[in-house]
């Protein structure tokens, strides 16, 4: 499950995505746009900025803004940062293999098979999924939002 602390890690990516090329914005901007706990995001930033994701500037003109291009940041990326491996369970870790305490054989579990599948179908959709592409698919969703309205 996806923790808060990803879930909002990736929103802030996301709304520093829609900066334009130089501009940083503010923690406490980024916090009041997307409702995330300041003292929170302080934390988050941090790690982001410890992954390479985000990068920071002090005094006049200051704050943050992502270290690369939007589309060469993915969410699997930033959830990883934050949250660790995507596996749903530790033997099915690429990154953080750790047999069950309880498992005989690790090569042959039914679990951990299917988990192991799970695994690669949620980081073939993450690894593969951009800060752009979900900006592109948060603004279709809301043109078409605005054609039931009208």
């Amino acid at each position: 499950m996806l923790t808060n602390k990803a879930k909002y890690g990736v929103k802030a990516l996301i709304h520093l995505a829609g900066l334009a090329p130089g501009e940083t914005a503010l923690i406490t901007d980024i916090a009041v746009a997307n409702n995330i706990p300041k003292k929170f995001l302080d934390a988050i930033l941090l790690d982001l900025r410890n992954a390479g994701l985000v990068r920071s500037k002090k005094g006049p003109g200051g704050g943050y803004a992502l270290a690369r291009d939007a589309d060469e940041i993915t969410v699997g990326s930033a959830i990883r940062a934050l949250d660790g491996p995507l596996a749903p369970i530790a033997c099915a870790s690429r990154s953080s293999f750790e047999p069950c305490d309880d498992c005989h054989d690790v090569n042959s579990c039914a679990i951990r098979l299917v988990m192991v599948d799970v695994r690669d179908a949620i980081a073939h959709i993450l690894d593969n999924t951009s800060l752009t592409d979900m900006r592109e698919r948060s603004a279709a969703n809301q043109i078409r939002s605005l054609d039931y309205t009208i």
